[in-house]
C-alpha cells in the first residue's frame, strides 16, 4: 500500500519525474570512471555544471588506459575531435577572489576551448554579493544525468578503501593529499531530461544561448560500481537566493525539515558542515520527544580551509553543545571517519536518509548558505510503501556505515538489529575496531573556541541565511535567535 508522499512541488521540490534507473556512486574513483565512460558515449551534447574545476586532473583512475587522454582538459578536446556533432558546454562559478578558472592549470585550456567551436564556457556571476554557484551537475545527451557533491577538481579522487598511503592519490604535480569521501548520483529517463532543462536554465541565465533539447538518444550502460535503486520517482530540489527580479527558492531547506519531521526511528546524514540554525532547531524539537528518532551525523574532523574552520567549525561547536543540552534521551551523535592509523578522512558527501523511507543526495551542505544563499541542487526518493525499495535504502545506509567502520553491510545490519539502536551499534563496533586497530568512526569533541570565533559564528558573519541577511543589522542576526536555546515539547 502506497504511503502519502512528502514531496510537494513548489514547496520542497521543483518537480518530480520518473528515473528509469537511479544509482549512487560512492567516492570519486567510481564517479570519475562513470562519467568518463558516459561522456565517451556522448553523441549530441554535454552540460558540465560545477563549483570548482581543474583541467589538469585525471578523469578516472590515475592509471586509466582506454585510448583517450587522461587529463580532463585534453579529454574534452579529444571528445570534440572524435565526434564532430558533439557540443560541450561548461558552466563554472565566477568568484572574483577565488577564481578556480584562473589557475595556471586551467588558463591554457580556456584559451584552447575558446577557439573550439564545439566547446563553450560560461562563468556564472549572476548571484548576490558573497553567494556562489555551488551545483554539481552533468547531463549527457539529455538522457543520462549526474547530481551530487563531487567536483571535477583537485584532491577529490579516492577509493572506498581510503588507505592511509595511496601512491595514486596525488595532485598532477605529484603532491600527495589525504583520504576523501564523497557521493554523487546517476539517473536516466524523464528525470535526466528534467535536469537537462535545469542546466539549460542555468546556462541561459549566465548569458549562454538557448539550446533545444535533443531527440532521444539511448543511454549508455553504466561502467562503474554503483548502488542501484532501479526505477524510482525522483524529486529535484533547489536553493536559489533572491537576486534582482528573481524570488528566493528554498526547496532544499524545506525538504530537509520535512524529512526530519517525518522520521520515526532514525536520521542518518553525511555533510561537510553542520552549521544550519533551522536544521538544528528541527533536530532539537525531535530530541525533546521521549520516543523521537536517533540522529547520526558524519562530518569531517575539521574543515579543509581556514574560512570554513573559522565559520563552519565554530558554528558546529556552538550548535552541537546546544543540542547536547536538549538531548535528554541520548539520541544525537556526530562522528568523524578516520583511517587505521587515525588519519582523518575528509567528508565532502551531502546525504540524508530518514528511516528506510527517504533518501536525498546532492550539492547542499547542512549550513545556512546551502539552505538560502548559494545555488544548489539535490535529488531525493521515497520508498512510498515499497518493501523492496525500503530494503534497498536500508542496505545502502548500512553499506556506507560498513565503509566507515571497517565492516561488511551484513555485520552492520546484525549489530543494529541486536542492539536496537544505530548509536549503540556504532559504539559497539567502534570498541571492536579500537582493539583491532582498524579504520573507524571517532566521536566529535567540542574544541576550544575564541571569543572572536564565537562572535563570528553567533552572528553568521560568514554563513548568512540569504541575500537579505548579508545586509541585516548585526543586532538582528544570530545563530541562536529563534527557539533553539530551550528544549521544546511537541503537543500531544
Amino acid at each position: 500500500m502506497a504511503l502519502q508522499t512528502i514531496f510537494s512541488p513548489s514547496e520542497n521540490c521543483w518537480r518530480t519525474e520518473r528515473a528509469d534507473d537511479f544509482s549512487i556512486l560512492i567516492d570519486a574513483n567510481d564517479y570519475f570512471t562513470s562519467i568518463r565512460a558516459a561522456m565517451m558515449a556522448a553523441k549530441r551534447t554535454i552540460f558540465f555544471v560545477g563549483w570548482d574545476f581543474d583541467a589538469s586532473i585525471t578523469l578516472g583512475h590515475p592509471r586509466v588506459d582506454d585510448g583517450a587522454p587522461r587529463r580532463v582538459g585534453d579529454f574534452l578536446l579529444w571528445l570534440a575531435r572524435r565526434t564532430p556533432g558533439l557540443e560541450i558546454r561548461i558552466l563554472l562559478w565566477s568568484p572574483a577572489p577565488l577564481a578556480s578558472w584562473a589557475r595556471p592549470s586551467n588558463l591554457p585550456y580556456l584559451l584552447r576551448w575558446k577557439w573550439n567551436r564545439q566547446i563553450s564556457v560560461r562563468l556564472d556571476d549572476k548571484h548576490p554579493l558573497g553567494s556562489s554557484h555551488h551545483q554539481k551537475m552533468l547531463v549527457i545527451d539529455d538522457t543520462v544525468a549526474y547530481c551530487g557533491g563531487i567536483d571535477v577538481t583537485l584532491d577529490r579522487w579516492d577509493t572506498r578503501e581510503h588507505l592511509d598511503e595511496n601512491p595514486d592519490r596525488r595532485r598532477p604535480n605529484g603532491k600527495p593529499y589525504g583520504p576523501w569521501h564523497d557521493i554523487s548520483s546517476r539517473f536516466t529517463g524523464p528525470a535526466a531530461r528534467a535536469l537537462a532543462e535545469l542546466c539549460r536554465h542555468r546556462w541561459t541565465r549566465a548569458g549562454g544561448k538557448a539550446v533545444p533539447l535533443v531527440t532521444h538518444v539511448p543511454p549508455a550502460p553504466e561502467r562503474a560500481p554503483n548502488f542501484s535503486f532501479g526505477p524510482v520517482d525522483l524529486a529535484i530540489a533547489r536553493t536559489s537566493p533572491a537576486y534582482r527580479e528573481e524570488s528566493a527558492v528554498t526547496e532544499i531547506e524545506k525538504l530537509y525539515l520535512d524529512m526530519i519531521h517525518s522520521a520515526r526511528r532514525l536520521v542518518y546524514a553525511e555533510s561537510q558542515y553542520f552549521a544550519s540554525r533551522a536544521i538544528a532547531q528541527a533536530i532539537a524539537r525531535r530530541l525533546a520527544e521521549p520516543d523521537g528518532p536517533e540522529f547520526v551525523l558524519i562530518n569531517p574532523t575539521t574543515s579543509d580551509n581556514w574560512l570554513g574552520q573559522i565559520a563552519m567549525d565554530t558554528a558546529r561547536a556552538r550548535l552541537a553543545e546546544s543540542l547536547r543540552r536538549h538531548d535528554t534521551y541520548g539520541r544525537f551523535r556526530i562522528y568523524h571517519p578516520v583511517t587505521a592509523k587515525g588519519q582523518p578522512i575528509y567528508v565532502h558527501a551531502k546525504l540524508m536518509i530518514a528511516d528506510d523511507q527517504y533518501l536525498r543526495v546532492g550539492s547542499s551542505n547542512i549550513n545556512n548558505r546551502s539552505m538560502r544563499f548559494d545555488q544548489e541542487c539535490d535529488v531525493a526518493l521515497e520508498a512510498g510503501g515499497s518493501a523492496e525499495l525500503s530494503r534497498k535504502i536500508e542496505r545502502f545506509r548500512n553499506d556506507l556505515l560498513a565503509e566507515h567502520l571497517s565492516a561488511t553491510p551484513d555485520t552492520v545490519d546484525q549489530a543494529i538489529r541486536e542492539s536496537g539502536s544505530l548509536i549503540a551499534a556504532i559504539e559497539r563496533m567502534r570498541a571492536q575496531n579500537a582493539k583491532a586497530g582498524s579504520a573507524t568512526l571517532g566521536p566529535y569533541e567540542t574544541p576550544e573556541i575564541s571569543d572572536l570565533e564565537k562572535w563570528l559564528a553567533d552572528h553568521e558573519i560568514l554563513d548568512p541565511e540569504g541575500s537579505d541577511a548579508v545586509f541585516e543589522p548585526i543586532e538582528k542576526r544570530g545563530l541562536f535567535r529563534g527557539r533553539l536555546k530551550r528544549p521544546l515539547r511537541r503537543k500531544a
